[in-house]
């Protein structure tokens, strides 16, 4: 018997597939961003600036579709930009800023421990139970990351502990977005919900640098405008459309697999693009991490 593959499925694994990899670029760009003489609030300022316009031009075009407007009530679209602030403009400037004191390597290592805070969350929050899967594979996890960590401790100091806190702040505030979004993707879409959520967050940016930034004053270098632009359109718009639609076609379990990629793919690049080092602390601490990931995605897949 010939058995017909799914296509929504094998669309979504591809989306899912290249949307990781996407995203794994982040945090090189920023580096490189770094390197040119840009601070966090400079960075997450100028990804905002660029990112807005686009949004807005798909949010048109969407709603030229007329069939939203009735979904789209003020309290519906007060609750999206308030997750817009914290799953995207919260959590990026919290990750841009431990960028700036701990590896690319551990940044993403510590991002990638979010499942567990979804998990944590909705035990807070919907009752959701703590299996014994759970526990096991969070400790695992943090184990791992703890093992990265005291490695960059060592090369860089106390910094690395409060880059390391930094980025697991963005974690539970991607969290936070992951876990309460999912209704209004339901309800929206995906692309309205990702446009509207990315408009809120570059608003919030927007702001933040009119209060942190003598804007008139800045000098970008050619170099650091081809970053950005590769930062925001590879590196935020496209694969911020490819999460979303994957995980609804695929569900976030499955999403949530290939998403370990993301981590190898940074750390690889990390070493060949910016001479991060390569260590045994290093692999140990990946293979913990990953072995308790996987073991959390498999107690949520059943």
């Amino acid at each position: 018997m010939n058995i017909v593959p799914d296509k929504n499925l094998s669309t979504g694994f591809a989306l899912a597939m290249f949307g990781t990899l996407l995203f794994s670029l982040k945090s090189i760009f920023i580096k490189f961003l770094y390197l040119e003489g840009l601070d966090a609030d400079e960075v997450l300022v100028f990804r905002m600036a660029i990112s807005l316009p686009i949004y807005i031009f798909i949010l048109i075009w969407l709603l030229r579709q007329r069939k939203y407007s009735a979904q789209m009530g003020l309290s519906v679209t007060t609750k999206i930009f308030l997750l817009g602030f914290i799953g995207y403009y919260l959590a990026s400037i919290l990750d841009l800023k431990s960028l700036e004191l701990i590896s690319a390597q551990l940044e993403r290592l510590g991002l990638f421990t979010y499942p567990f805070m979804v998990a944590l969350l909705g035990f807070l929050f919907f009752k959701e139970p703590l299996t014994r899967r759970l526990v096991f594979s969070l400790v695992i996890t943090y184990a791992g990351l703890w093992v990265v960590m005291g490695q960059e401790v060592a090369i860089s100091g106390e910094a690395a502990i409060l880059g390391t806190l930094l980025v697991l702040g963005s974690a539970l505030s991607f969290a936070f977005y992951v876990l309460f979004s999912k209704r209004y993707i339901k309800q929206l879409g995906s692309l309205l919900f990702t446009c509207m959520a990315m408009i809120s967050s570059c608003i919030f940016g927007l702001v933040h640098g009119a209060i942190v930034l003598d804007v008139p004053a800045l000098s970008i270098s050619f170099n650091a405008w081809v970053w950005l632009l590769l930062l925001v359109f590879f590196s935020t718009v496209i694969p911020s459309f490819m999460m979303v639609e994957a995980i609804h076609r695929v569900g976030p379990a499955q999403t949530g697999v290939v998403g370990m990629l993301g981590p190898i793919f940074t750390i690889v690049l990390a070493i060949f693009l910016l001479d991060e080092p390569f260590t045994i602390q290093l692999v140990i601490g990946v293979v913990l991490m990953m072995f308790g990931v996987a073991s959390l995605l498999r107690d949520q897949a059943k």
